[in-house]
């Protein structure tokens, strides 16, 4: 096997872990764009706990499942770049297509979310979701309003029997 050949086996595999422990990978084609405006694409995808790889569409077609690399052959022609979310794939979504809108080179064309692939109008779908952190909030709202309406219920009982006794208390001091 010659040193160019293992070299490409290495970085096969490598990318196939890296794949493999992925929560969400997003495909791009980032044709036109500068080196500079991919540094800003790389620290915004970073902050949102993203990794932004140029590829090579054989060796990166090769560490799919032969099922999936078949759907994905389209999406991996020319200049491709994957974006490997370990994380909150909204947040990295939203990063990716925030830049998209501001920068019309960048091309997203679809993606992979739970071994299957997804289309690019579901990358911004994703992107459209409230991030992990908001849902949580939004999940301790709910788990919190349970328990308090419960105590109220619990509560209107007997505060009721106290209106009732007033009303008669008042009723007889009244007449009396």
């Amino acid at each position: 096997m010659s040193a160019n050949r293992a070299r490409k086996v290495e970085y096969g595999t490598a990318l196939k872990a890296q794949f493999d422990a992925a929560d969400a990978i997003y495909i791009t084609d980032f044709r036109g764009i500068t080196v500079m405006d991919l540094t800003k694409l790389r620290f915004e995808l970073k902050k949102a706990g993203a990794t932004y790889k140029i590829v090579k569409n054989r060796i990166a077609l090769r560490a799919f499942d032969e099922q999936l690399s078949t759907q994905l052959t389209k999406d991996f022609d020319q200049m491709t770049a994957v974006a490997i979310v370990e994380g909150d794939i909204s947040a990295a979504a939203k990063a990716l297509t925030s830049f998209a809108k501001t920068n019309d080179k960048l091309k997203i064309r679809g993606g992979i979310l739970e071994g299957r692939a997804i289309s690019a109008n579901e990358v911004k779908a994703l992107a459209s979701l409230p991030s992990r952190q908001q849902l949580l909030g939004q999940l301790v709202g709910v788990w919190n309003m349970v328990p308090t309406s419960f105590v109220r219920v619990l509560n209107a009982v007997p505060a009721g029997w106290v209106n009732v006794l007033d009303a008669v208390r008042r009723k007889k001091e009244g007449g009396a």
